[in-house]
C-alpha cells in the first residue's frame, strides 16, 4: 500500500511540477510573439493554472504526510545509520520549504483571483518564484531520497 501511495504521490508531484513551471515561465518570461515551442510553452494564460496548482499542492502534501511515517521509520533510520547527513538534511529542508509553500497558498490564491489586479503583479511574480523553487527542490530531493537506498 505504501508503494502505491508513493507512486501516486510522485505522479501528483510531476503534475504539480509541470503546472508550476508553466505558470512561472508565463509570468517571468512571457512570449513576445507566436511561433516555436519555447513561445508556445510560455504563452499560456497563467491565471488558469491557479486552482489546479493549489489542488495539486494540497493533494501532494497530504499524500506525502500519509507516507511520512514509513519513511521516518525505515528510510530516515537508514540515512542516520549510514551517516548520510546531507541527504537527510536536504529532506528536512524540503519539509520546511514545502510547509512555507502550503502556508502561502491562501495569499497565492488571493493575488491570482480574477480579475487580475495589476497592482499585485509583483506579488504574483514573487509567489510564483517561491512556489517554483519549493516544488522543484521538493521534487528533486524527494526523488533522490527515494532512490538513496539503491545507490548506497
Amino acid at each position: 500500500m505504501v508503494t502505491f501511495l508513493l507512486i501516486l504521490h510522485g505522479l501528483c508531484a510531476v503534475a504539480l511540477l509541470g503546472a508550476v513551471t508553466h505558470q512561472s515561465f508565463a509570468v517571468w518570461w512571457p512570449a513576445r510573439k507566436a511561433g516555436g515551442m519555447p513561445s508556445a510553452f510560455r504563452a499560456v494564460h497563467a491565471a488558469k493554472f491557479t486552482n489546479g496548482i493549489i489542488l495539486l499542492f494540497v493533494v501532494t502534501f497530504i499524500l506525502g504526510g500519509v507516507i511520512y511515517p514509513p519513511y521516518r521509520l525505515a528510510v530516515r533510520t537508514y540515512l542516520e545509520t549510514a551517516r548520510l547527513w546531507t541527504v537527510n538534511g536536504s529532506f528536512e529542508l524540503k519539509e520546511q520549504f514545502l510547509a512555507i509553500g502550503l502556508g502561502m497558498l491562501p495569499f497565492y490564491w488571493h493575488v491570482w483571483r480574477q480579475p487580475l489586479d495589476e497592482a499585485l503583479a509583483g506579488a504574483r511574480r514573487a509567489t510564483c518564484a517561491i512556489l517554483f523553487f519549493a516544488v522543484w527542490f521538493g521534487f528533486l530531493t524527494g526523488h533522490v531520497v527515494n532512490n538513496v537506498r539503491g545507490i548506497f
